[in-house]
């Protein structure tokens, strides 16, 4: 099938984007990210990921991520924050460069030990080659291809060190020098279940 064509399927599955209202809490605050594919050499979907620089303090420091951050007070709605963020962190421009698609299932971190957040994924296409200025948030940028993270033994169980310095094995995806868990973990996987 047409790199175009699983497009449209997976649009078709999702909620629209403006769908998604913010949370009415004081205890939780909104994220949101960015998913977004382009068409790759042989027609082929490839996802945008990042590695996030190191800081003290971050309990995300390092880990491999989608474009996003914490809605901001001037974002009107959710889908702006993805936006936002993404031209912020990576120097692309959705709403020029690409087409927002629809959006995922919302996601709250599962350890008690990370700030309460409620993260909004969005699905975008990428539909002009833009070149990546990544900002200082973003220690590096790659594409992964999606056939890859398809295949039946795309994750496994795998040792990771956390912020504070334990071990704990989780679910992952390894591409390369790369592992993928946690939060973006979880949202490939609802993306993998409606494109299957």
């Amino acid at each position: 099938m047409r790199a175009l064509d699983v497009l449209a399927r997976l649009e078709a599955a999702l909620p629209p984007a403006t769908s998604i209202a913010p949370v009415a809490s004081a205890e939780v605050r909104d994220a949101a990210v960015a998913v977004i594919f382009r068409v790759g050499a042989g027609d082929s979907l490839e996802l945008l990921m990042i590695e996030r620089a190191s800081y003290e303090g971050d309990p995300w420091s390092g880990h491999v991520a989608f474009p996003g951050g914490r809605r901001e007070p001037h974002d009107a709605a959710l889908l702006d924050t993805a936006l936002r963020e993404t031209r912020e962190e990576m120097g692309i421009d959705l709403a020029s460069d690409g087409r927002v698609l629809g959006a995922l299932e919302r996601l709250h971190p599962m350890s008690p030990s990370l700030p309460p957040l409620s993260i909004a994924p969005f699905v975008a296409l990428l539909t002009r080659d833009a070149p990546l200025a990544l900002s200082n948030e973003v220690a590096d940028a790659f594409w992964v291809p999606l056939a890859i993270l398809q295949l039946p033994d795309a994750s496994s169980d795998v040792e990771v060190v956390l912020s504070n310095g334990t071990r704990r094995t989780v679910r992952a995806f390894v591409h390369g020098r790369y592992t993928i868990w946690g939060l973006t973990e979880r949202i490939i996987r609802d993306l993998l279940s409606r494109l299957s």
